[in-house]
């Protein structure tokens, strides 16, 4: 009795031994989880950046649509929008609700941001149980793993991680730039050919008026054929040019509604007649390529990408011999039974039992290069990182230059048509008419002198647009966001150009 107490009383502390192991390695992994600092999800899923980015470069504020409470509150907004004329601002708050592309990128970041929590924990526990079963034998195997190696270097791979979400908090921001500039750009495309069709829709008109009067003047032997064609020829080319601004109108205004995002009724808005007047004072150009480096958002990128990789080469160094450390706690018990048949006949059975408990070590290292393939592949990425960062920092200066200058040129051309060219032409266009109707000279003149006045007042209303274009390009090449092009002057074209050989001809 006292020997059976006595192995009672061990088996209980071996028990007792394998808990309290098993709530050791518990009570260590618990540890580290307080001690690794784990991140959270940001209450603003990680827009924090995009919004100071839209409100300070944009005047605008951002939504993320995620249940159908916030999708009606932003419909609502937009629609209140939609109700009024459009304006440059009004279309880029309209796209940055709308723009289902835009609400893509914000679910991007959103992934970005589960990435960089998990990145923060501590490796997860392996816990592992086997029962084995003979006919007289039992034996029982409980482990639980954990890698050590990854729980070494959790703070240098949770910085990393954090550096790579600030570059994705960047990204998105420039996605806001991207889609809130386009629309402005789109905006000031749309409303210039809005504003030439208006243009020729009257030159048309004051065409069709001087077909029909040299037709009742042919009629009464005042004007010969030849000139009656002439005058007649002049009104069908501007019919044909007023169609093709019309095609241009409606491409526009579709592309618009794209950048938008805008379907259903809420396609029916309204523009403003004529494009904004050109301002009274430029900005300067003043450190423009200081504000570029420091101010654009895809450079902060880059930078904080870049920083990421330089830790992600310094843990790769760190780990080049070493890659996979574990260790493994655990228990076994074996219980097995001897049956033994006397020659009496007796039969007696014997047990026997057998518990033990230790630990495991599991460990990789790369035998055949010692790792320098992975050291190499760092080392050659963040140098790849580093290159394309020097190389867009250089692009940078040099857009904003470029920017600046057909900032400033279209401006200074727009205004030239605006204060000289448009003038002059009405004035030579007046007297045309007077001498005409004192028959000082013959139609040939007159239509000449009426299509030169048309192809100025559609490359002025051109020359305003580009300007407008060469702002929203110029806030695009300071803060990022892309540029529109060069200056947007080839796109729409000029529907009056074509008509622009045969004027000459005259």
């Amino acid at each position: 009795m006292e020997w059976e107490a006595s192995g009672q009383r061990s088996r209980d502390g071996r028990k007792r031994g394998a808990r309290t192991g098993l709530a050791h390695l518990a009570g260590a992994s618990a540890m580290a989880l307080l001690l690794a600092g784990c991140a959270r999800f940001s209450e603003d899923a990680g827009l924090s950046t995009a919004r100071n980015v839209a409100a300070a470069e944009l005047g605008t504020d951002i939504v993320k649509v995620t249940n159908q409470a916030e999708a009606v509150s932003a419909q609502e907004r937009a629609e209140q929008l939609i109700r009024r004329p459009l304006t440059p601002d009004s279309a880029v708050q309209i796209a940055i609700l709308k723009n289902r592309g835009l609400q893509a990128s914000f679910n991007d970041l959103g992934v970005a941001e589960a990435v960089y929590v998990q990145a923060t924990l501590p490796p997860p526990l392996t816990i592992s149980a086997s029962k084995f079963t003979g006919n007289l034998s039992l034996e029982i195997e409980r482990q639980i793993i954990i890698g050590l190696f990854e729980l070494a270097t959790l703070p240098a791979r949770a910085a990393i991680a954090e550096r790579r979400f600030e570059a994705a908090r960047y990204r998105t921001a420039e996605a806001v730039l991207r889609v809130g500039l386009e629309a402005r750009r789109q905006f000031y495309r749309t409303v210039a050919a809005n504003q030439q069709v208006a243009f020729l829709q009257q030159a048309l008109a004051s065409a069709e008026s001087a077909s029909t009067l040299a037709k009742q003047l042919g009629e009464t032997g005042a004007l010969n054929k030849l000139e009656q064609a002439r005058e007649h020829a002049f009104y069908v080319e501007l019919g044909a040019q007023l169609a093709r601004a019309r095609i241009q109108q409606g491409v526009e205004r579709e592309r618009l509604v794209r950048q938008l995002g805008l379907y259903g009724r809420d396609v029916a808005f309204r523009l403003p007649s004529s494009l904004p007047p050109l301002p009274s004072r430029l900005q300067t150009a003043r450190e423009i390529e200081r504000q570029a480096l420091e101010q654009r958002v895809d450079l902060k990128a880059m930078r904080t990408e870049l920083t990421s990789l330089a830790g992600q080469f310094g843990l790769t160094s760190a780990i080049r011999f070493v890659n996979d450390f574990e260790l493994g706690l655990g228990d076994t018990y074996e219980r097995e039974k001897t049956v033994t048949v006397a020659a009496d006949g007796d039969v007696e059975v014997e047990r026997d039992r057998v518990r033990r408990r230790g630990f495991e070590v599991e460990f990789r290292i790369p035998l055949y290069d010692f790792g320098a393939s992975a050291v190499r592949n760092a080392e050659q990425t963040y140098m790849a990182a580093a290159n394309r960062l020097a190389e867009r920092a250089v692009n940078a200066r040099s857009e904003a230059r470029e920017a600046y200058l057909r900032y400033r040129g279209n401006h200074e051309l727009a205004r030239y048509y605006q204060g000289r060219v448009l003038p002059l032409r009405k004035t030579i266009q007046d007297e045309s008419l007077l001498q005409y109707s004192g028959m000082l000279i013959d139609v040939t003149r007159l239509i000449i002198d009426a299509r030169a006045r048309i192809l100025s007042n559609v490359d002025a209303i051109n020359a305003r647009r580009d300007f407008w274009l060469a702002a929203t390009d110029l806030k695009g090449a300071l803060v990022g966001g892309g540029a529109g092009g060069a200056g947007g002057g080839g796109e729409g074209g000029s529907p009056a150009a074509a008509g622009g050989g045969e004027a000459g001809g005259h």
